[in-house]
């Protein structure tokens, strides 16, 4: 298998975001990344979820990590009968896709594919977690091959010499749309929104924009109307953690707001992703509300009196008239006409 992660950063290496080896899941722990290369250790299904409850890894790095830990189950099960190993796994497929409500039905599609695997591995009489390792590995090769795709038709908005600005951190395509770029010999910059409480902006965008050679510039949370008033940003792109076929993309909070100062600056925005059809209607979307706690610190460093309140939708909702384009491996779609999506098979 040639591998689709190559000349991408550190953290967008498939061993660096989570790996199942000799009965263990070992994830890197983005909470402390660049300033500290750290992984968690997991021995235990349960385990992994909790890593992905508690934002040990995010964007996309809960679904390898969610293959991986089926590979974990796999293994824990493995002295089993048939029947108690289905049921096994069925449980750990249930505990680890809704480790985050927000991302469940993408979660549940690899879990429960995962599960399959397992299973037709134990009839063949083959260890049933390194199917589900190689499966998984699989897997997300396919995936960057086909971000790959969706990078080529991003960067083909790119202006040959422009400022593009990001928010949060979209995992593949952050690094794929870099790749891209340099392969097309664009002049281009990156401004990188910090993204509170965790700083996914500041310390993993920033840090795969600059890994790849790019002039990265970091901006705090409330200066992106400053920046876009002085002429600093020419084309504002972010991934979506979930798109309705309705039109609405749904990603980290404060991409809402962004892309309501894009629409008053006459700037574009390009969300990359997919629409799902079990999200027919944005209704059907469940935001996740975090721990309040976690916006009253910065860096684990208390910032706010004791008795201030917080408040921590995990989320944010952009409706269809905000949006340029979605750009996905297939091409590039107005957010009212995604079921064409669809034609063809998909």
């Amino acid at each position: 298998m040639e591998r689709a992660d190559k000349d991408l950063a550190f953290m967008l290496q498939y061993e660096n975001i989570a790996w199942y080896e000799n009965g263990k899941v070992r994830i890197l722990d983005r909470r402390v990344y660049p300033a500290k290369i750290s992984f968690v250790e997991c021995t235990h299904y349960g385990e992994v979820a909790q890593a992905i409850k508690d934002m040990v890894t995010q964007s996309a790095g809960p679904y390898l990590a969610a293959g991986m830990g089926m590979a974990l189950a796999a293994y824990e099960a493995r002295s089993l009968a048939k029947k108690e190993m289905t049921a096994f796994l069925e449980k750990a497929s249930e505990v680890i896709s809704n480790a985050r409500p927000t991302t469940a039905v993408r979660m549940r599609a690899i879990t429960e594919k995962a599960l399959e695997v397992a299973k037709d591995a134990v009839e063949a009489g083959r260890p049933a977690d390194q199917a589900v390792f190689a499966h998984t590995v699989e897997e997300i090769n396919q995936k960057y091959e086909r971000l790959g795709i969706t990078a080529r038709h991003l960067t083909s908005l790119f202006p040959q010499k422009g400022t593009v600005l990001t928010q949060c951190f979209g995992e593949s395509i952050v690094g794929l749309m870099l790749r891209e770029s340099r392969a097309r010999n664009l002049d281009l910059k990156v401004v990188c929104a910090e993204t509170r409480p965790y700083f996914q902006g500041a310390r993993l965008t920033a840090t795969v924009a600059l890994e790849q050679g790019f002039d990265v510039t970091v901006i705090t949370d409330n200066m992106p109307a400053a920046a876009m008033k002085n002429g600093m940003i020419d084309l504002f792109t972010s991934a979506a953690d979930a798109i309705s076929c309705d039109g609405y993309v749904v990603n980290k909070v404060g991409t809402f707001q962004l892309a309501i100062l894009c629409k008053y600056f006459e700037i574009p925005y390009y969300t990359t992703g997919a629409p799902d059809k079990a999200h027919a209607r944005i209704d059907q979307v469940t935001i996740e509300m975090r721990n309040p706690d976690e916006v009253l610190e910065a860096m684990g460093v208390r910032t706010a009196m004791q008795g201030v309140k917080g408040y921590y939708p995990a989320f944010d909702v952009t409706p269809p008239h905000l949006i340029s384009g979605i750009v996905t491996n297939k091409g590039i779609y107005t957010p009212y006409n995604l079921m064409d999506y669809f034609k063809g098979g998909l």
